[in-house]
Protein backbone atom coordinates (compact mmCIF):
# COMPACT_ATOMS: atom_id res chain seq x y z
CA UNK A 1 0.00 0.00 0.00
CA UNK A 2 1.33 3.61 -0.88
CA UNK A 3 2.39 5.79 1.72
CA UNK A 4 -0.15 8.42 0.57
CA UNK A 5 -3.30 5.73 0.42
CA UNK A 6 -1.73 5.40 4.71
CA UNK A 7 -2.38 8.82 5.34
CA UNK A 8 -5.55 9.53 3.63
CA UNK A 9 -6.08 6.55 6.05
CA UNK A 10 -5.18 7.85 8.83
CA UNK A 11 -6.34 11.38 8.30
CA UNK A 12 -10.17 10.64 6.91
CA UNK A 13 -8.97 11.82 3.66
CA UNK A 14 -12.14 11.20 1.46
CA UNK A 15 -12.31 11.00 -2.74
CA UNK A 16 -8.67 12.91 -2.14
CA UNK A 17 -5.26 12.24 -3.30
CA UNK A 18 -2.38 12.85 -0.24
CA UNK A 19 0.11 15.49 -2.53
CA UNK A 20 2.63 15.28 0.45
CA UNK A 21 3.13 15.09 4.31
CA UNK A 22 5.31 17.62 6.37
CA UNK A 23 6.24 18.71 10.17
CA UNK A 24 6.08 22.30 10.21
CA UNK A 25 8.41 22.55 13.68
CA UNK A 26 7.04 25.85 14.05
CA UNK A 27 3.48 25.37 14.87
CA UNK A 28 4.36 21.56 15.57
CA UNK A 29 2.06 20.04 13.51
CA UNK A 30 1.69 17.73 10.84
CA UNK A 31 0.40 19.40 7.55
CA UNK A 32 -0.89 16.96 4.56
CA UNK A 33 -0.97 18.76 1.28
CA UNK A 34 -4.36 17.58 -0.85
CA UNK A 35 -6.59 18.12 -3.84
CA UNK A 36 -10.16 16.86 -4.22
CA UNK A 37 -10.52 14.25 -6.94
CA UNK A 38 -11.33 15.14 -10.46
CA UNK A 39 -15.06 13.08 -9.77
CA UNK A 40 -15.90 15.89 -7.11
CA UNK A 41 -14.04 18.93 -7.66
CA UNK A 42 -15.87 22.31 -8.28
CA UNK A 43 -19.10 21.06 -6.18
CA UNK A 44 -21.72 23.72 -4.98
CA UNK A 45 -21.67 23.14 -1.35
CA UNK A 46 -25.70 22.96 -0.93
CA UNK A 47 -26.63 20.85 -3.53
CA UNK A 48 -23.73 19.22 -4.90
CA UNK A 49 -24.45 20.18 -8.84
CA UNK A 50 -20.90 20.30 -10.44
CA UNK A 51 -20.85 24.03 -11.39
CA UNK A 52 -18.30 26.65 -13.36
CA UNK A 53 -15.15 27.77 -11.42
CA UNK A 54 -15.42 31.35 -10.64
CA UNK A 55 -11.68 31.89 -9.37
CA UNK A 56 -9.28 30.26 -7.69
CA UNK A 57 -9.80 31.33 -4.23
CA UNK A 58 -7.04 30.98 -1.12
CA UNK A 59 -5.73 28.07 0.20
CA UNK A 60 -6.94 27.15 3.50
CA UNK A 61 -6.37 24.49 6.43
CA UNK A 62 -8.28 21.59 7.73
CA UNK A 63 -8.27 20.49 11.57
CA UNK A 64 -8.34 16.78 11.21
CA UNK A 65 -8.19 13.89 14.16
CA UNK A 66 -4.55 14.14 16.01
CA UNK A 67 -1.51 11.62 14.61
CA UNK A 68 -0.73 10.18 18.11
CA UNK A 69 0.47 12.98 20.25
CA UNK A 70 0.92 15.97 17.55
CA UNK A 71 -1.99 17.86 16.13
CA UNK A 72 -2.46 17.11 12.56
CA UNK A 73 -4.34 19.64 9.46
CA UNK A 74 -5.41 19.18 6.00
CA UNK A 75 -4.24 21.32 3.57
CA UNK A 76 -5.69 22.33 -0.09
CA UNK A 77 -6.89 25.06 -2.16
CA UNK A 78 -10.50 26.19 -2.01
CA UNK A 79 -11.54 27.78 -4.87
CA UNK A 80 -14.76 29.13 -5.23
CA UNK A 81 -17.73 28.33 -8.06
CA UNK A 82 -20.83 29.92 -9.55
CA UNK A 83 -24.03 28.09 -8.52
CA UNK A 84 -27.00 28.67 -11.08
CA UNK A 85 -29.21 28.52 -7.27
CA UNK A 86 -26.50 29.29 -4.61
CA UNK A 87 -24.57 31.93 -6.20
CA UNK A 88 -21.10 32.34 -5.91
CA UNK A 89 -19.78 30.01 -3.01
CA UNK A 90 -16.73 28.41 -1.94
CA UNK A 91 -16.47 24.83 -3.55
CA UNK A 92 -17.27 21.55 -1.08
CA UNK A 93 -14.71 19.32 -0.01
CA UNK A 94 -15.38 15.56 0.54
CA UNK A 95 -13.44 15.84 4.06
CA UNK A 96 -15.45 18.53 5.48
CA UNK A 97 -18.99 20.33 6.16
CA UNK A 98 -19.28 23.28 4.61
CA UNK A 99 -17.87 26.47 6.21
CA UNK A 100 -16.49 24.63 8.95
CA UNK A 101 -12.93 24.40 9.85
CA UNK A 102 -12.78 20.74 11.21
CA UNK A 103 -12.74 17.55 9.18
CA UNK A 104 -16.15 15.52 9.29
CA UNK A 105 -13.99 12.56 11.68
CA UNK A 106 -12.76 15.23 13.93
CA UNK A 107 -16.29 16.83 14.45
CA UNK A 108 -17.63 13.10 14.84
CA UNK A 109 -15.06 12.55 17.30
CA UNK A 110 -16.17 15.33 19.17
CA UNK A 111 -20.02 14.76 18.93
CA UNK A 112 -19.23 11.54 20.35
CA UNK A 113 -17.14 12.37 23.37
CA UNK A 114 -19.60 15.42 23.80
CA UNK A 115 -22.79 12.96 24.96
CA UNK A 116 -20.55 10.97 26.55
CA UNK A 117 -18.48 13.26 28.93
CA UNK A 118 -18.10 16.05 29.99
CA UNK A 119 -17.78 19.59 28.01
CA UNK A 120 -14.42 20.50 29.60
CA UNK A 121 -12.98 16.78 29.32
CA UNK A 122 -13.32 17.50 25.42
CA UNK A 123 -11.95 20.82 25.28
CA UNK A 124 -8.99 19.43 27.22
CA UNK A 125 -8.51 16.14 25.34
CA UNK A 126 -9.37 17.85 21.91
CA UNK A 127 -7.49 20.88 22.04
CA UNK A 128 -10.11 23.20 21.50
CA UNK A 129 -12.58 25.83 23.23
CA UNK A 130 -16.18 25.45 25.07
CA UNK A 131 -17.33 27.82 22.26
CA UNK A 132 -15.80 25.24 19.28
CA UNK A 133 -17.05 22.19 21.26
CA UNK A 134 -20.70 23.61 20.70
CA UNK A 135 -20.54 24.75 17.44
CA UNK A 136 -19.73 21.10 16.61
CA UNK A 137 -22.32 19.59 18.45
CA UNK A 138 -24.85 21.92 16.77
CA UNK A 139 -23.37 21.06 13.04
CA UNK A 140 -23.30 17.46 13.97
CA UNK A 141 -26.92 17.78 14.61
CA UNK A 142 -27.87 19.89 11.98
CA UNK A 143 -26.67 17.26 9.19
CA UNK A 144 -28.28 14.31 11.57
CA UNK A 145 -31.86 16.18 11.85
CA UNK A 146 -31.45 16.99 8.65
CA UNK A 147 -31.69 12.89 7.12
CA UNK A 148 -33.59 10.84 10.30
CA UNK A 149 -37.73 11.83 10.20
CA UNK A 150 -38.40 12.44 13.99
CA UNK A 151 -41.86 12.68 13.97
CA UNK A 152 -42.58 9.49 11.88
CA UNK A 153 -44.89 7.31 14.05
CA UNK A 154 -45.68 9.84 16.22
CA UNK A 155 -49.07 9.69 18.40
CA UNK A 156 -48.96 10.47 21.88
CA UNK A 157 -46.81 13.09 23.12
CA UNK A 158 -45.89 14.82 26.42
CA UNK A 159 -44.73 18.70 26.56
CA UNK A 160 -43.38 20.66 29.27
CA UNK A 161 -40.77 23.19 29.71
CA UNK A 162 -37.00 23.39 31.76
CA UNK A 163 -35.39 26.02 32.79
CA UNK A 164 -31.61 25.60 31.49
CA UNK A 165 -30.31 29.64 32.51
CA UNK A 166 -30.30 31.51 35.34
CA UNK A 167 -33.04 34.84 34.64
CA UNK A 168 -35.64 32.20 33.22
CA UNK A 169 -34.40 31.05 30.34
CA UNK A 170 -36.21 28.30 29.18
CA UNK A 171 -36.74 25.66 26.70
CA UNK A 172 -40.20 24.13 25.37
CA UNK A 173 -39.49 19.89 24.98
CA UNK A 174 -41.76 17.72 23.37
CA UNK A 175 -41.37 13.61 24.25
CA UNK A 176 -42.41 10.88 22.32
CA UNK A 177 -44.48 8.58 24.94
CA UNK A 178 -44.08 5.49 23.23
CA UNK A 179 -40.80 5.40 22.36
CA UNK A 180 -39.55 8.14 25.62
CA UNK A 181 -37.58 10.05 22.66
CA UNK A 182 -36.90 13.46 22.65
CA UNK A 183 -38.13 14.98 19.15
CA UNK A 184 -38.12 18.39 19.84
CA UNK A 185 -36.95 21.60 21.44
CA UNK A 186 -36.52 25.24 21.41
CA UNK A 187 -35.88 28.21 23.57
CA UNK A 188 -38.44 29.48 24.81
CA UNK A 189 -41.86 29.17 26.91
CA UNK A 190 -44.85 30.51 25.18
CA UNK A 191 -47.68 29.80 23.04
CA UNK A 192 -45.42 31.37 19.71
CA UNK A 193 -43.06 28.92 20.52
CA UNK A 194 -45.12 25.96 20.64
CA UNK A 195 -47.01 26.99 17.20
CA UNK A 196 -43.08 26.64 16.01
CA UNK A 197 -43.28 22.92 16.66
CA UNK A 198 -46.72 22.35 15.21
CA UNK A 199 -45.51 24.74 12.19
CA UNK A 200 -42.49 22.12 11.68
CA UNK A 201 -44.55 19.21 11.98
CA UNK A 202 -47.21 19.91 9.72
CA UNK A 203 -50.91 19.56 9.46
CA UNK A 204 -51.25 15.91 8.73
CA UNK A 205 -48.64 14.67 10.99
CA UNK A 206 -50.34 16.80 13.90
CA UNK A 207 -54.10 15.13 12.93
CA UNK A 208 -52.67 12.21 13.67
CA UNK A 209 -51.60 12.83 17.54
CA UNK A 210 -54.30 10.79 19.46
CA UNK A 211 -52.66 11.83 23.46
CA UNK A 212 -51.41 14.91 24.60
CA UNK A 213 -50.28 15.00 28.10
CA UNK A 214 -48.73 18.80 29.59
CA UNK A 215 -49.33 20.34 32.97
CA UNK A 216 -52.12 23.17 33.79
CA UNK A 217 -50.57 26.13 31.63
CA UNK A 218 -53.30 27.73 30.16
CA UNK A 219 -50.76 28.90 27.01
CA UNK A 220 -50.56 25.02 26.53
CA UNK A 221 -54.17 24.26 26.16
CA UNK A 222 -54.77 27.40 23.95
CA UNK A 223 -52.01 25.94 21.44
CA UNK A 224 -53.41 22.51 21.48
CA UNK A 225 -57.19 23.33 20.92
CA UNK A 226 -56.29 25.29 17.76
CA UNK A 227 -53.58 23.13 16.13
CA UNK A 228 -54.72 19.37 17.32
CA UNK A 229 -58.64 19.84 18.61
CA UNK A 230 -59.33 15.64 18.11
CA UNK A 231 -56.15 14.82 20.72
CA UNK A 232 -56.81 13.75 24.05
CA UNK A 233 -55.25 15.87 26.75
CA UNK A 234 -54.16 14.61 29.54
CA UNK A 235 -53.15 16.71 32.70
CA UNK A 236 -50.15 15.50 34.36
CA UNK A 237 -51.02 14.31 38.06
CA UNK A 238 -47.64 14.92 39.73
CA UNK A 239 -48.35 18.88 38.75
CA UNK A 240 -51.89 18.55 39.98
CA UNK A 241 -50.86 17.35 42.98
CA UNK A 242 -48.26 19.82 43.31
CA UNK A 243 -51.32 22.67 42.91
CA UNK A 244 -52.62 21.10 46.36
CA UNK A 245 -49.22 21.47 48.05
CA UNK A 246 -48.37 24.60 47.00
CA UNK A 247 -52.42 25.51 48.80
CA UNK A 248 -51.03 23.69 51.80
CA UNK A 249 -47.84 25.79 52.16
CA UNK A 250 -49.78 29.24 52.01
CA UNK A 251 -52.25 27.83 54.56
CA UNK A 252 -48.95 27.21 56.44
CA UNK A 253 -47.70 30.38 56.01
CA UNK A 254 -51.09 32.12 56.68
CA UNK A 255 -51.30 30.00 60.00
CA UNK A 256 -46.95 31.40 60.82
CA UNK A 257 -47.82 34.68 60.45
CA UNK A 258 -50.99 34.86 62.63
CA UNK A 259 -48.87 33.17 65.29
CA UNK A 260 -46.24 35.19 65.04
CA UNK A 261 -48.28 38.44 65.63
CA UNK A 262 -47.71 39.14 61.35
CA UNK A 263 -51.20 38.70 60.05
CA UNK A 264 -52.40 42.44 61.20
CA UNK A 265 -49.40 43.77 59.91
CA UNK A 266 -47.08 44.11 62.63
CA UNK A 267 -43.78 42.37 62.96
CA UNK A 268 -43.34 40.03 65.22
CA UNK A 269 -40.98 37.68 66.11
CA UNK A 270 -41.21 33.37 65.69
CA UNK A 271 -40.91 32.14 69.05
CA UNK A 272 -42.90 29.18 70.88
CA UNK A 273 -45.42 28.50 69.03
CA UNK A 274 -44.81 29.71 65.70
CA UNK A 275 -41.65 28.06 65.63
CA UNK A 276 -42.67 25.09 66.08
CA UNK A 277 -45.13 25.81 63.07
CA UNK A 278 -42.75 26.95 61.31
CA UNK A 279 -40.78 23.65 61.12
CA UNK A 280 -43.91 21.47 59.70
CA UNK A 281 -43.02 22.21 56.19
CA UNK A 282 -41.88 18.88 55.60
CA UNK A 283 -44.36 16.89 57.38
CA UNK A 284 -47.42 18.85 55.58
CA UNK A 285 -45.29 18.35 52.25
CA UNK A 286 -44.16 14.58 51.96
CA UNK A 287 -46.35 11.20 51.56
CA UNK A 288 -48.09 10.03 54.66
CA UNK A 289 -46.09 6.77 54.01
CA UNK A 290 -42.39 8.54 54.04
CA UNK A 291 -42.92 10.51 57.09
CA UNK A 292 -40.47 10.02 60.10
CA UNK A 293 -41.78 9.43 63.89
CA UNK A 294 -40.97 13.16 64.34
CA UNK A 295 -42.79 14.29 61.55
CA UNK A 296 -46.13 11.51 62.45
CA UNK A 297 -45.73 13.34 66.02
CA UNK A 298 -45.46 17.29 63.86
CA UNK A 299 -48.94 16.20 62.26
CA UNK A 300 -50.61 14.98 65.34
CA UNK A 301 -49.85 18.30 66.86
CA UNK A 302 -51.08 20.35 64.17
CA UNK A 303 -54.26 18.07 63.73
CA UNK A 304 -54.30 19.42 68.01
CA UNK A 305 -53.61 23.32 68.07
CA UNK A 306 -54.35 24.05 64.06
CA UNK A 307 -57.34 22.12 62.73
CA UNK A 308 -57.84 24.26 59.63
CA UNK A 309 -54.30 23.48 58.66
CA UNK A 310 -54.77 20.20 59.05
CA UNK A 311 -57.99 19.85 57.03
CA UNK A 312 -55.72 21.69 54.40
CA UNK A 313 -53.57 18.92 54.59
CA UNK A 314 -56.31 16.00 54.42
CA UNK A 315 -57.37 18.06 51.61
CA UNK A 316 -54.20 17.39 49.86
CA UNK A 317 -54.23 14.15 50.23
CA UNK A 318 -57.20 13.28 49.17
CA UNK A 319 -56.40 14.77 46.03
CA UNK A 320 -53.11 12.55 45.82
CA UNK A 321 -55.85 9.64 46.98
CA UNK A 322 -57.04 10.19 43.30
CA UNK A 323 -54.05 9.51 41.51
CA UNK A 324 -53.24 6.53 43.87
CA UNK A 325 -56.70 4.84 42.94
CA UNK A 326 -56.48 5.53 38.96
CA UNK A 327 -54.10 2.68 39.06
CA UNK A 328 -56.35 -0.16 40.06
CA UNK A 329 -59.84 1.57 39.67
CA UNK A 330 -60.51 3.95 37.09
CA UNK A 331 -64.12 4.60 37.91
CA UNK A 332 -63.51 5.08 41.45
CA UNK A 333 -60.81 7.60 40.78
CA UNK A 334 -63.45 9.57 38.96
CA UNK A 335 -65.76 9.29 41.79
CA UNK A 336 -63.56 10.40 43.91
CA UNK A 337 -61.99 13.52 42.22
CA UNK A 338 -65.86 14.73 41.81
CA UNK A 339 -66.33 13.92 46.10
CA UNK A 340 -62.93 15.77 46.43
CA UNK A 341 -64.00 19.07 44.63
CA UNK A 342 -66.96 19.05 46.48
CA UNK A 343 -65.63 18.58 49.75
CA UNK A 344 -62.90 21.52 48.67
CA UNK A 345 -65.91 23.41 48.11
CA UNK A 346 -67.50 23.73 51.24
CA UNK A 347 -63.82 23.35 52.86
CA UNK A 348 -64.18 27.52 53.96
CA UNK A 349 -60.49 27.59 53.05
CA UNK A 350 -60.12 30.21 50.49
CA UNK A 351 -56.96 28.73 48.58
CA UNK A 352 -58.76 25.34 48.17
CA UNK A 353 -61.76 26.86 47.07
CA UNK A 354 -59.73 29.00 44.51
CA UNK A 355 -57.91 25.64 44.10
CA UNK A 356 -61.35 23.21 43.27
CA UNK A 357 -62.27 25.89 40.38
CA UNK A 358 -59.07 25.14 38.54
CA UNK A 359 -59.55 21.35 39.17
CA UNK A 360 -63.14 22.00 37.73
CA UNK A 361 -62.04 23.80 34.88
CA UNK A 362 -59.30 21.06 34.22
CA UNK A 363 -61.44 18.04 35.32
CA UNK A 364 -61.84 16.49 31.31
CA UNK A 365 -57.95 16.36 31.01
CA UNK A 366 -57.51 15.19 34.59
CA UNK A 367 -60.09 12.08 34.01
CA UNK A 368 -58.40 11.55 30.43
CA UNK A 369 -55.13 11.18 32.63
CA UNK A 370 -56.79 8.90 34.66
CA UNK A 371 -58.11 6.37 32.05
CA UNK A 372 -55.50 6.50 29.39
CA UNK A 373 -52.82 6.22 32.07
CA UNK A 374 -50.61 9.02 30.95
CA UNK A 375 -48.24 11.25 32.89
CA UNK A 376 -45.43 13.74 31.84
CA UNK A 377 -43.34 11.29 33.87
CA UNK A 378 -41.01 10.11 30.74
CA UNK A 379 -41.06 14.36 30.49
CA UNK A 380 -39.71 14.70 33.41
CA UNK A 381 -37.02 12.00 33.02
CA UNK A 382 -36.18 14.06 29.64
CA UNK A 383 -35.75 17.27 31.85
CA UNK A 384 -33.44 15.72 34.27
CA UNK A 385 -31.32 14.73 31.56
CA UNK A 386 -31.10 17.87 29.97
CA UNK A 387 -30.44 19.89 33.79
CA UNK A 388 -27.44 17.09 33.62
CA UNK A 389 -26.27 17.99 30.63
CA UNK A 390 -26.04 21.19 31.60
CA UNK A 391 -23.95 20.71 34.75
CA UNK A 392 -21.77 18.62 33.02
CA UNK A 393 -20.97 21.33 30.39
CA UNK A 394 -20.99 23.54 33.39
CA UNK A 395 -23.45 25.64 31.40
CA UNK A 396 -24.18 26.97 28.07
CA UNK A 397 -23.45 30.44 25.78
CA UNK A 398 -26.29 29.25 23.69
CA UNK A 399 -29.56 27.58 23.39
CA UNK A 400 -29.07 25.71 20.24
CA UNK A 401 -25.60 24.19 21.16
CA UNK A 402 -27.79 22.81 24.52
CA UNK A 403 -30.46 21.51 22.10
CA UNK A 404 -28.12 20.04 19.78
CA UNK A 405 -26.56 18.15 22.73
CA UNK A 406 -29.82 17.26 23.95
CA UNK A 407 -31.42 16.47 20.53
CA UNK A 408 -27.65 13.81 19.86
CA UNK A 409 -27.97 12.23 23.99
CA UNK A 410 -31.85 12.00 24.05
CA UNK A 411 -33.13 11.72 20.66
CA UNK A 412 -32.21 8.19 19.51
CA UNK A 413 -29.45 9.17 16.90
CA UNK A 414 -26.31 9.08 19.09
CA UNK A 415 -23.38 9.88 17.26
CA UNK A 416 -20.97 6.84 16.06
CA UNK A 417 -17.35 7.58 16.15
CA UNK A 418 -15.37 7.94 13.25
CA UNK A 419 -14.51 4.32 11.31
CA UNK A 420 -16.45 2.71 13.67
Amino acid sequence: MRSARVWAGLLGVERAVVEGVEFDPVESVVVARVRVRRGVRYRCPYCWQRCARFDAGVRRRWRALDVGAVRAVIEADAPRVSCPQHGVVVAAVPWARHGAGHTRAFDQMVAWLAVHTAKSAVSRLMRISWRTVGAIVARVWADTGGVVDRFEGLRRIGIDEVSYKKGHQYLTVVVDHDSGRLVWAAPGKSAATLHAFFDELGPDRAAAITHVSADGADWISAVLRRRCPDAVRCADAFHVVAWATDAVDRVRREAWNEASGRGAGRRGVAVGAARQLKNTRWALWKNPENLTDAQHAKLAWIAKTHPRLHRAWALKEGLRLVFTLAKTSPAAAVEALDRWIGWARRSRIDVFVDLQRRVTRHRDQIIAAIQHGLSNGRIESVNAKIRLITRMAFGFHSANALIALAMLSLGGHRPQLPGR
